[in-house]
């Protein structure tokens, strides 16, 4: 039920932000008769997500057994790659989705009532498919270990509810939070629900035949940790955690989780910092090297200076001593 309350809340608020955004933009900018053609976007995209979730649901359930197996591994396999994506994009644009939600809608705004149906459609549309498809994919998992959909479903409605309402309470102001952080710290408990995910999609392939090695187990503890206990049930919950996983279940989720949470907890920009210092360090290299041949040059100039003079003294004093001993003569 965690996480599923955890997808909930997070697909939840991605969307929430969106349309605070686009909302409280067109408030200040007094552009109020733009707000229905947004709301009508926003309405077309929620009945569109809405729409695909039970054709998902209700259409796989005319399908055979292995045909069902085959459909909820694919599309749990595609729900990863989306959220795998959709989680470190957020983590890179998540200061600056207002400036370009922005700069779409004076966009749109330019171009008339279908172009602010459309951004909003758009906005809110992507959102709206990938929770429903990654929903869907987490709700089956868990469904195909507990027998019952009402904990998943409960736990991604109140996910979603505690999404709106703080997205209420941030377009009033009463709420402000580090939403990079946020994101960051959700993200990367995503990424540990879809590497659960990623598993069962595995574990449904193999079950449709399509994949081998549904009779290799990497391990069994069912009797250890039986799943209708209730900390079965929450390694489960939080985890997406299975007691007797195949070998190339374990596999797969290890060569996901690993490298993806690396990658997504590594500092944001580093190697653009490393890039900087490079370039950096190479300038003040150059710079130096430069200096440094503009000195040899100015010292080489000197020195022929020096040498010139020198040579001229000398010429003068054989000259007077020449005169010297002209008068000498001459007295």
């Amino acid at each position: 039920m965690f996480s599923n309350y955890l997808i909930g809340l997070r697909e939840g608020l991605e969307a929430s932000l969106v349309v605070c955004i686009l909302i409280a933009y067109l408030v200040k900018t007094e552009r109020r008769d733009a707000l229905r053609p947004i709301w009508i976007g926003i309405g077309v995209a929620i009945a569109l997500s809405l729409a695909f979730g039970f054709g998902l649901e209700f259409g796989s359930q005319e399908l055979t057994f292995e045909a069902q197996e085959l459909l909820g591994g694919s599309l749990s396999i595609i729900a990863v790659c989306l959220v795998t994506w959709m989680v470190f994009w957020m983590r890179r644009t998540a200061r600056h989705l207002k400036a370009d939600l922005h700069g779409k809608l004076d966009a749109a705004l330019q171009m008339g009532t279908g172009a602010l149906v459309a951004t909003a459609f758009l906005a809110v549309g992507r959102e709206g498919l990938e929770t429903a498809l990654f929903v869907w994919a987490s709700v089956r998992a868990a469904t195909e270990e507990s027998g019952s959909t009402s904990a998943p479903l409960t736990g991604v409605l109140l996910g979603i509810a505690t999404a709106i309402a703080l997205g209420w309470l941030f377009y009033k102001g009463a709420v402000r939070i580090n939403l990079a952080k946020f994101f960051t710290w959700t993200g990367g408990m995503l990424v540990v629900v879809a590497a659960g995910v990623l598993a069962y999609g595995v574990h449904d392939l193999q079950e449709a035949r399509f994949l081998g090695g549904l009779g290799s187990k990497a391990f069994d503890i069912s009797t250890t940790v039986p799943p209708d206990s209730w900390y079965g049930t929450l390694l489960k919950g939080v985890f997406n955690f299975q007691p007797d996983p195949t070998v190339l279940q374990v596999t797969v989720w290890a060569l996901y989780l690993v490298p993806t949470l690396v990658l997504f907890l590594s500092p944001v920009g580093f190697r653009t910092s490393v890039g900087t210092s490079t370039t950096s360090v190479g300038t003040k290299t150059q710079k130096a090297a430069h200096e440094q041949a503009e000195a040899g040059a100015a010292g080489g100039d000197d020195r022929e200076r020096g040498g010139v003079v020198d040579d001229g003294e000398r010429v003068r004093d054989r000259a007077r001593r020449a005169g010297d001993r002209t008068g000498g003569d001459g007295d």
